[in-house]
């Protein structure tokens, strides 16, 4: 691997799921970012209600917040929408757009999603930019060319290794404990890596990209070191603290 050796970041989406309560695990997850601080970045990224409190929690700790989604206007009349910049404000330092549910359930094009990730990077948050095939489309022998198009379209020009993560979720993985082979795994996320590097050039190369899709503590070791796989974007097993620290903890 050329350049400096990325940093694997581990990343905890929570979708739709915890209230005031969630602080307990939370807390557990701050003790186990420090423990682990010295290698692997850890994050969680709660719903919109609870991200204020959890940045104030988190502040000064290993531990960094982002949400879920954002408008791509800093403001305006977008009844239930919030802006990137809405996000820095309560304390987010990432925001993860275009995940397949977003492009699913509420048809997010690859513009829109290119859209939100410039809207991020005028914030000053990271782009979590989310990439990843159909069942269909993988048994039609298209993952590949779906994917590379996801990734040209939806990561802009200007991404660096500090402003950009890739998260690979083959769609039909997510939340269905199905997992790619680790062959699967090093095919896709070296066409995303030569993609980056044909577009950005040396931001490519320092670009982490992230495996998701049913990634649980039984597999993440092996997922976890497949090439060109620089940490995970975790669903459900993030919800609970020991779950998502041992998933973290195979970079010990």
């Amino acid at each position: 691997m050329a350049g400096a050796p990325r940093r694997p970041l581990v990343a905890g989406n929570w979708k739709m799921n915890g209230l005031s309560g969630s602080e307990t695990e939370l807390a557990r997850i701050i003790q186990g970012a420090r423990e682990l601080a010295a290698l692997v970045e850890l994050m969680v990224c709660p719903p919109a209600t609870l991200l204020a409190r959890f940045a104030a929690a988190a502040q000064g700790t290993a531990l960094r917040i982002g949400a879920q989604d954002c408008h791509a206007e800093p403001a305006g009349a977008f009844t239930g929408d919030l802006s990137a910049e809405m996000l820095r404000d309560a304390g987010a330092s990432a925001v993860i757009v275009g995940h397949s549910e977003r492009r699913i359930y509420h048809k997010e094009t690859d513009a829109d999603v290119r859209a939100k990730a410039l809207a991020a990077w005028r914030a000053g948050l990271c782009a979590i930019v989310c990439v990843g095939e159909s069942r269909t489309e993988r048994e039609n022998g298209r993952a590949l060319a779906v994917v590379g198009t996801q990734v040209d379209g939806s990561v802009p020009e200007g991404a660096t290794a500090q402003n950009l993560v890739v998260a690979y979720e083959p769609v039909w993985a997510i939340g269905t404990g199905l997992t790619p082979t680790p062959g699967d795994v090093a095919e896709m996320h070296g066409h995303i890596r030569r993609r980056l590097v044909s577009r950005l050039g040396a931001p490519g190369q320092g670009a982490r990209i992230l495996y998701g899709g049913s990634v649980k503590p039984s597999n993440a070791r092996e997922l976890m070191s497949v090439s060109d796989v620089d940490g995970a974007l975790v669903g459900g097993a993030s919800l609970k603290a020991d779950e998502f620290l041992a998933i973290a903890g195979v970079y010990r």
